[in-house]
C-alpha cells in the first residue's frame, strides 16, 4: 500500500476513495489476515448473511399458516 512505500495513511487513503474510519475498520477487522484468509472470512461471512436469510423465509413460511389456521392472519 502506499503508506509502505512513504505517504501518510490519510494522504493513501484519499487516494483510493475511503476515510481513515474505514481504512482503521478494515485494518482492525483483516489486519493479522493474509489475503488468502481475508477473502475466506469474507466468504463465509456472505453466506452467512445468505443462511440467515434462508432460515427467517422459512420461518415466515412456517408462521404464516399457523397465524392463518388460528385466525390470526
Amino acid at each position: 500500500m502506499a503508506v509502505a512505500g512513504g505517504k501518510g495513511v490519510g494522504q493513501a487513503v484519499r487516494e483510493i476513495g475511503v476515510t481513515d474510519h474505514i481504512y482503521y475498520r478494515w485494518r482492525r477487522e483483516y489486519g493479522g489476515l493474509n489475503l488468502d484468509q481475508a477473502k475466506r472470512l469474507k466468504k463465509l461471512e456472505q453466506e452467512n448473511a445468505r443462511l440467515k436469510r434462508t432460515v427467517a423465509d422459512l420461518a415466515l413460511d412456517k408462521q404464516i399458516p399457523k397465524e392463518a389456521a388460528e385466525g390470526n392472519f
